[in-house]
Parts: structure tokens; sequence; C-alpha cells
């Protein structure tokens, strides 16, 4: 099979997850570029950044004209972020391949384990919003992004949920702002690796994913959301499985 027709599969099975889950999608998007596509970890983690940037950017819109971004929350949110995304990029790109795969990996099967645990509460309650702990959520999420270059969509809908006390819809309509801003923050320090990029490969993945997450949304009309959820953990505890035991080798 060839790099493209593998990067339009990729992109177009991780768009699936995004639009059909709200988030979580993307933090498929590393192990592919680097087991299917042949990228180092580091140039993964760029790329990831790369398409996570453009895909959220471009699903905003759409959230935007439904109500469900709450502008103002969102902006404080990620400028608590942007200063951890920029430092984990510097970090990323002095850490050894084994290191930020097996890091990933852990990301990954911890959010596997968040997807697989029942939901408690719904979003519909509102809390009062801590601002020391709103803080420390938005730096820990763009400490992940600015690493690991995944959007962290399955880290900041739960904590909009219960540390901002948004609703479900405008949590994950939030979280796209959130994820576009610390993306954009963590590539502004990975210039440099940015050069040597298959942008051949990256141009058609971020395309497939785009179109994607709108097949997803109307797969999310069809299919219990609960049932993707699940299938969708697992494939990702696979996932970590496969890249824990890459690393240790």
């Amino acid at each position: 099979m060839s790099v493209l027709v593998l990067a339009l599969v990729s992109g177009s099975v991780i768009g699936l997850a995004l639009g059909a889950l709200g988030g979580g999608g993307s933090v498929l998007a590393v192990p592919a570029l680097i087991y299917l596509l042949g990228f180092t970890p580091v140039a993964a983690t760029t790329a990831s950044l790369v398409i996570v940037a453009v895909t959220t950017a471009t699903a905003l819109p759409a959230h935007a004209r439904e109500g469900h971004v709450r502008w103002r929350t969102g902006l404080l949110f990620a400028a608590a972020g942007t200063g951890p995304a920029m430092l984990g990029a510097l970090v990323a790109a002095r850490l050894p391949a084994a290191a930020l795969t097996a890091a990933f990996a852990l990301v990954a099967l911890v959010a596997a384990v968040r997807m697989l645990r029942p939901r408690v509460g719904s979003g519909d309650a509102v809390r009062a919003v801590r601002p020391g702990r709103a803080a420390a959520a938005g730096a820990g999420l763009g400490a992940v992004t600015g690493v690991l270059g995944v959007g962290g969509g399955f880290l900041a809908v739960p904590a909009l949920v219960s540390v901002l006390g948004l609703r479900m819809r405008a949590a994950v309509g939030t979280s796209l702002l959130v994820i576009t801003i610390n993306s954009v923050a963590a590539l502004a320090l990975r210039a440099g690796t940015a050069d040597g990029l298959d942008w051949a490969v990256i141009g058609p993945f971020a395309g497939a994913a785009i179109l994607g997450a709108w097949d997803g949304k109307r797969l999310a009309t069809k299919v219990s959301g609960q049932a993707l959820q699940r299938i969708f953990a697992l494939v990702l505890l696979g996932v970590a499985g496969f890249m824990l035991i890459g690393s240790a080798v």
C-alpha cells in the first residue's frame, strides 16, 4: 500500500473518531505517523500538531455557529496552557525517541482508561469555578500538547466540565478553541523540527481528517456514542501496549 493511501486512510479514521466522539481521535495520529508512515517520534509529534491545529480550527466555526463555544472561558483556559505548551515543545525536541514514545503510550493508556470508565454526570450541573484549579488544568493540558503533539480533547473536555462547570456540548466546542491555541503555540517553538517534514504526506492526512470528521458527526447520530467510545478505547489500548513494547525494545 502506498504512503499516500496510508495517509488518507489514517487521516479518515482519525477524523471519523474526532467527529463521532468530539475529541480523542488525534491521539492516534502520532502512532499512525510513526508506525505506518515512517516518521521519527519528534517529527511525528510536530506533524501531529499541524494536523490537530488544522482539523480543530476547521471544526471550530461550525460549533461557534451553534453557540457551543464559550470564547472568554476558552481564551482564559488556553492562556494558562500557552506557556507550558511552548516549554513542552522545547522539552520534546531534547527527549530520546524511546522516552518520547513511552510517554506518549502512557498518555494513550490514560485516555483509553478514561473512555472505558462510565461518565459521572453529564455536565448539566454548573459548578463554581476555582481559578487555581482552572489554571492548573489549563497548564497541564498545554504541557501535554507541547510535549506529545496531541490535541488533548480527551483531557480538555472533562476539565472544562468538572473544573469550569461547562455543559458537555459547550465543553466540546470550547475545547476546539483551546486545542487550536495550544497547538499553534507549541508549533511556534518547533520551527526547527518542521524543516524536514514530508508535507506531501501531512497535507492529504490533514485533508482526510477534516473530511472524516464530517462523516463522524453523521455516524454519531446512527450508532450509540457509548459503543463508539468503547470500540475506540479498545483500539487505543492496543496501540498503547504496542508502543510501550516498542519503546522497551
